[in-house]
């Protein structure tokens, strides 16, 4: 469990500290050639929490997988419904969405999915 959590645990804390100094140095520097770098440097701890993510489905027994199957077999094409109904939507009129919501909306529709999984195998 302990091995579990510091795959987790560290690289969010890596990632919400370098985020952190990250914004801090974008607002301080906007002209500066480093700013593309240093914009995307929050991205390289995420990379390590889905590698953990990874190896947690992999320890996982036959009908947990079999869940976090399903509910991503929700999500997925959910989400991809969605973002083609709301480009549609943005040609009468609506506003562009910030591409950051995109992973929020994906997280909550695989805890969606996740929910109804839980509830066709109780």
């Amino acid at each position: 469990m302990r091995r579990k959590l510091v795959d987790f645990m560290l690289p969010m804390a890596v990632y919400a500290a370098i985020l952190i100094l990250s914004c801090q140095f974008l607002k301080a520097h906007p002209g500066s050639p480093w700013r593309v770098p240093v914009a995307v440097a929050p991205v390289v701890p995420i990379a390590f929490v889905v590698w953990s993510g990874i190896k947690r489905v992999r320890e996982m027994d036959e009908l947990a997988q079999r869940k976090y199957l399903e509910a991503g077999a929700f999500a997925y094409p959910t989400m991809i419904v969605l973002s083609i109904t709301y480009g549609f939507l943005q040609n009468v009129g609506l506003p562009a969405v910030n591409w950051m919501y995109v992973g929020v909306c994906m997280f909550l529709l695989f805890a969606v999915g996740q929910m109804l999984a839980w509830l066709r195998y109780r």
